[in-house]
């Protein structure tokens, strides 16, 4: 199989169904991105994007937050799940951010790497949204699936999987790479039920470890 070859075609099918790609989460600034992206763990963006608006009147800069009790912030986000863990990250970092970077969300991946809660993939979604820096693409559950059923990577780890699929990938595209395996993987290449026989990939995927493929 010529991996570069078929990365490239999925990018070609892709961009031609998702000319704009563009993060569900809303967001107007790296603060406010680095929040989204945090709570969006193990959580729809959609659901994100309710918790946010109060969570972002209360708490509007990291000096805000800093100051802010654990449990008020784990009440006010409660139903974007993991609400304890995600308190207790979000009230730390904003503590590192206003002490150790002026109060500025880092716009390198050193830095943000320094922050409670925040691995490669966080990262990689805000400098490439918020700062326009692609330094690496973010690796969540769909690019994982859809790039083993794409046979671009055999690994479950996201590091390794990231590592693998750069080369793949012009760095121009690597944000673009996350958003639209993302949108594909709730459209299409779903988990469970993947619409096959529908499917624009088709024609360049081997579908390894599918085992249920469905038009309907």
């Amino acid at each position: 199989m010529n991996k570069a070859k078929t990365a490239s075609e999925v990018l070609s099918i892709l961009k031609f169904r998702y000319p704009n790609p563009q993060t569900a989460l809303d967001w107007e600034n790296p603060w406010q991105l680095l929040v989204a992206t945090v709570l969006s763990a193990q959580c729809t963006d959609k659901q994100v994007n309710k918790v946010t608006p109060e969570f972002f009147k209360r708490w509007p800069t990291p000096q805000v937050l800093a100051w802010a009790e654990i449990e008020d912030v784990a009440s006010a986000i409660r139903s974007a799940g993991f609400y304890r863990n995600k308190s207790k990250n979000l009230v730390a970092s904003a503590k590192i951010i206003v002490s150790k970077f002026a109060g500025d969300v880092p716009s390198n991946m050193d830095d943000l790497l320094v922050l409670p809660g925040v691995a490669r993939k966080t990262a990689n979604i805000v400098l490439s949204g918020a700062f326009g820096i692609n330094e690496g693409i973010a690796i969540d559950t769909h690019v994982k699936r859809i790039c083993f059923r794409l046979g671009l990577t055999s690994s479950s780890s996201p590091d390794i999987i990231e590592r693998e699929l750069m080369p793949l990938f012009p760095r121009a595209e690597w944000a673009n790479v996350n958003h639209m395996l993302v949108f594909f993987g709730r459209d299409v290449c779903k988990a469970r039920k993947p619409l096959c026989g529908g499917c624009e990939l088709a024609e360049v995927c081997p579908q390894m470890g599918v085992e249920v493929s469905s038009g309907k």
